[in-house]
């Protein structure tokens, strides 16, 4: 057990890391966050910011050294600097989980190989490959690079088997998957978090809703069937078992017209649509990240209240700081930022989460409230 006192190590420092930053703090430990950004939104909370490149020896000795475990906030960081660090502390979750999420050929084929569904692909590494592609996967499909995509970036979609060439020399001729679009009735996730001895606690299955590839708003609890949410969360148990994990882990899934779930990615840390347990859970997601690194079984989950959450983009500023007050008069709204400096289209500023009695009347007033006072 790593008691309060010690200091944990972060690489990345963004606003996930700024949560967990606070919530580390808040429980007594200290901080150094490794980010190459000087205007980090973690480091305002850290105890020490290493403003240094994710591979810089120098700094990774330096958690090494003053640290007693390791995490990271994405998935998007060198699997070997990780590897390097675990040689002397715990790194929670592992390098090998972290090298499995960070690619999208690997995370499917581990996901099947676990008897876990996702929607069909195929693999698409060169040119030479292209036409086994067509041959396999129908029109319209969705063409993704395997590594550094998020939020929508780094993927196409594509209507025709014309377009597919373009459209993988537009991402760079680099290895890719594409996927058969399915008729979707909606998205969920489940995020759970699991300790070095294998104690799993999962949070209410979120129902999320997304615009221009990024997620727009999280419902919870998901509005599907009781036996959806169940079979969702035995999967995501299942997957987080296989690869004896330990950590914070969100697995978010596609529910087709039939109610049939198929994994469509992992993510290992803390997730979007699990902010809404920051206001509504007996304890949220960064307060479960700390614990698990730090050698604890997870908190209790249970949902206080349903809530809706929705996410605050750079397009919010496009005529003047957004009107904070129409949001904080509302004694059901909780507003979140997340310390950024420069407000960007699409780039993630915060958000508000609504919580009350019933998610219908939840979701009106969000979309109210987006409407009259984030939206662009």
């Amino acid at each position: 057990m790593i008691l309060p006192g010690a200091t944990l190590g972060l690489l990345g420092g963004g606003q996930l890391g700024r949560m967990f930053t606070v919530a580390a703090r808040t429980m007594g430990y200290e901080v150094i966050v490794l980010d190459p950004d000087r205007n980090s939104p973690a480091a305002a909370f850290a105890s020490k910011h290493l403003c240094a490149a994710y591979d810089d020896n120098e700094a990774l000795a330096c958690l090494a050294s003053e640290c007693a475990a390791v995490t990271t906030e994405f998935e998007n960081v060198p699997a070997s600097s990780l590897q390097s660090i675990a040689e002397h502390i715990p790194v929670r979750p592992s390098a090998a989980a972290i090298r499995i999420a960070r690619d999208r050929i690997l995370e499917k084929k581990t996901i099947r190989s676990i008897g876990l569904n996702t929607v069909n692909y195929h693999v698409i590494k060169s040119e030479s490959d292209l036409e086994a592609a067509i041959e396999e996967i129908s029109f319209p499909a969705i063409l993704k690079t395997a590594t550094l995509g998020y939020d929508g970036k780094g993927q196409i979609v594509i209507s025709s088997s014309s377009e597919l060439e373009p459209a993988f020399q537009q991402l760079g001729a680099k290895p890719c998957v594409l996927e058969q679009r399915v008729d979707l009735a909606c998205e969920i996730s489940v995020v759970l978090a699991r300790s070095v001895c294998g104690h799993i606690e999962t949070f209410a299955v979120a129902e999320n809703w997304h615009e221009n590839g990024s997620l727009d708003r999280s419902i919870v609890p998901a509005r599907v069937e009781h036996e959806v949410s169940s079979q969702a969360e035995k999967m995501a148990r299942i997957l987080a078992e296989e690869l004896d994990y330990c950590g914070v882990l969100a697995v978010e899934f596609f529910v087709d017209k039939n109610n049939k779930l198929m994994i469509n990615e992992m993510a290992p840390r803390p997730h979007n649509s699990g902010h809404y347990t920051l206001d509504a859970c007996l304890t949220d997601q960064f307060q479960q990240q700390v614990r698990t690194l730090c050698g604890y079984r997870p908190g209790k989950t249970d949902l206080t209240s349903p809530a809706v959450m929705i996410n605050i983009l750079g397009d919010a500023w496009h005529h003047g700081s957004p009107a904070w007050d129409k949001l904080l008069q509302n004694p059901g709204v909780f507003l979140h930022l997340y310390g950024k400096k420069e407000p960007r289209t699409g780039r993630k500023m915060g958000h508000f989460t609504c919580v009350g009695d019933d998610v219908e009347g939840l979701l009106e007033t969000a979309t109210a409230l987006k409407n009259s006072t984030i939206k662009p």
